[in-house]
């Protein structure tokens, strides 16, 4: 048995309301309540509760009697004080520890402001997106509509106009050599089967044997020719679409890339002179750095885009003449031979150039392809 003083102050305390419930009520005859006469040792025993008990404003009172409350807990609003209950979860919650720096509820804050973060980070970057849309718009009407001035470097703009011009003539020559290669292969492929049948006639008509077997190794040599013929125009044709489709294609994607930096730079360049016309104020001043922040940002990259595309079409004017040069004469020397009937010069230009002829039905798709 316990006799530490709060479970002594708790047995006290249960004796007393004990008491206090088991009192009896006087009722007069009319259903009036009579007056309760005064009990000197309960209020002695109050008394001593009060002054060496515990706190009753930290401490539910818990009744082993009857009379009292469902539960077994009573209230202590009729004693001097708030009303306090005992509710065994305060000590759970008590001692349960707090939450770390490692829980949940910190990794939910932590998403939530990475989250946030990139939010406003894109938010940023539309912005920026649509105030550089809006004075690029802007700056391309008022050039179309000459009312607005731009950046022309006459040098420069008439290599790109000579380069265009030169894509288009060159993609010309490939269009017409493609079809010429179509157009042979045709014809190729007319002389291998008129050989072929001059051959099967040659067997089966004795009286026509060797007119028919002249005929069937003319054919034969003349497709043998073209094929070496074919392999040289293909060569050509791989060459020449190699320098348009992928170099000068190179080139004219960092001349547009060039084109819409000169426009930025324009426009901010637009935008800081009208700035600069305008009022001196406080605000105006602020306005009008940003405006050079930014028109130097854009015209540091107009100019690096601009020395990049004139260093691309040196380099492109030097690999054109070489490339071309070497192919164009590969085609003449090729194209002669054949005409001419020259199979060992024909040859040797194939040797020369480094063509390398494809086997007979290697464009074919094997067996298992086809399956």
């Amino acid at each position: 048995m316990c006799y530490c003083l709060s479970c002594r102050d708790f047995i006290m305390a249960d004796s007393i309301m004990s008491k206090a419930a088991t009192m009896e009520i006087p009722i007069n005859s009319n259903g009036d309540t009579g007056t309760l006469p005064e009990d000197d040792s309960l209020e002695q025993d109050l008394q001593q509760v009060m002054v060496s008990g515990p706190n009753l404003n930290e401490t539910s009172i818990v009744s082993g009697g009857y009379g009292g409350p469902a539960g077994g807990i009573i209230p202590t609003s009729s004693i001097k004080g708030p009303a306090v209950y005992f509710n065994p979860e305060y000590l759970d919650r008590r001692q349960a520890p707090a939450p770390g720096p490692g829980s949940s509820n910190h990794n939910t804050n932590s998403t939530e402001e990475v989250s946030r973060g990139v939010a406003v980070e894109k938010l940023d970057s539309v912005k920026k997106w649509g105030i550089n849309t809006y004075k690029c718009t802007k700056q391309m009407f008022s050039e179309k509509f000459g009312r607005g001035s731009r950046t022309v470097d006459l040098e420069l703009e008439a290599q790109i106009d000579v380069l265009r011009d030169t894509k288009s003539k060159y993609e010309n020559i490939l269009r017409l050599a493609t079809a010429l290669t179509d157009h042979f292969q045709r014809i190729v492929q007319t002389q291998q089967a008129l050989g072929d049948a001059f051959t099967d006639l040659s067997q089966k008509s004795p009286e026509l044997q060797d007119e028919f077997g002249y005929n069937a190794e003319t054919q034969k040599l003349l497709c043998k020719n073209g094929e070496a013929l074919l392999g040289a125009i293909n060569f050509f044709v791989s060459s020449v679409n190699t320098l348009v489709n992928k170099t000068m294609e190179d080139t004219l994607m960092t001349i547009k890339q060039y084109e819409n930096a000169r426009l930025e730079f324009d426009a901010y360049r637009s935008d800081l002179e009208e700035l600069s016309l305008g009022p001196r104020d406080a605000a105006g001043v602020v306005r009008i750095e940003m405006a050079q922040h930014e028109y130097q940002i854009h015209r540091d990259k107009y100019e690096r885009l601009r020395s990049d595309v004139t260093i691309k079409l040196k380099f492109l004017e030097e690999n054109k003449v070489k490339v071309m040069h070497k192919q164009l004469l590969l085609f003449h020397n090729a194209i002669s031979a054949y005409f001419a009937g020259n199979q060992q010069q024909l040859e040797q230009t194939l040797i020369q150039f480094n063509v390398k002829l494809k086997p007979p039905g290697s464009d074919k798709p094997s067996w298992l392809e086809e399956q």
